[in-house]
């Protein structure tokens, strides 16, 4: 059943927000690399490709329902950091925003009485609070470790071997 038009603009703009996301950890990427902390550039290059997945998931449920998925304009991301800390910090801040608006779009959702949406948006939900609590605990070891050089070297050796594969291409 085709969702409403209003419902399809909001999902529309979340597709353009994950992509966002993921143009946004990509810089991040980035701005590791620049420090030579190549572990956490790779973990930062996975989490936009995880990123680029949730955008495929909210476009497969558009089109599986006969409904037009749009991409809209994404930003320049304007992401510069002077630390590792500051990385993750803008990290989280943009968990915390994905967050805000797939609450919106379960509410919207709910508003409409458009049942057909509420797996895929109850599945990320949890995604989001997983990805909120992953990166927040970077935050707090990059803060317990604060200037140590050998305690960040060990992070980024630890943050270059999450895998390249991902659980949430379970779900749709």
């Amino acid at each position: 059943m085709r969702m409403s038009t209003a419902l399809e603009a909001d999902f529309n703009a979340q597709i353009t927000l994950e992509l966002e996301s993921a143009v946004v950890y990509r810089q991040l990427a980035i701005e590791m690399d620049m420090r030579d902390l190549r572990g956490m550039a790779t973990w930062l290059r996975r989490q936009a490709e995880e990123e680029n997945r949730h955008a495929e998931k909210f476009i497969d449920h558009l089109t599986d329902r006969g409904n037009h998925a749009v991409i809209g304009t994404i930003p320049s991301p304007s992401v510069s950091v002077s630390s590792v800390l500051e990385c993750f910090e803008t990290a989280r801040a943009h968990e915390e925003r994905v967050s805000t608006a797939i609450r919106s779009l379960y509410r919207q959702s709910e508003a409409t009485d458009d049942l057909d949406s509420r797996p895929l948006l109850t599945w990320f939900l949890t995604e989001q609070l997983e990805e909120e609590a992953k990166v927040d605990e970077i935050v707090g070891r990059v803060g317990m470790i604060a200037g140590d050089g050998p305690g960040l070297l060990r992070l980024d050796a630890e943050m270059s071997a999450r895998s390249t594969g991902s659980a949430d291409t379970d779900a749709r």
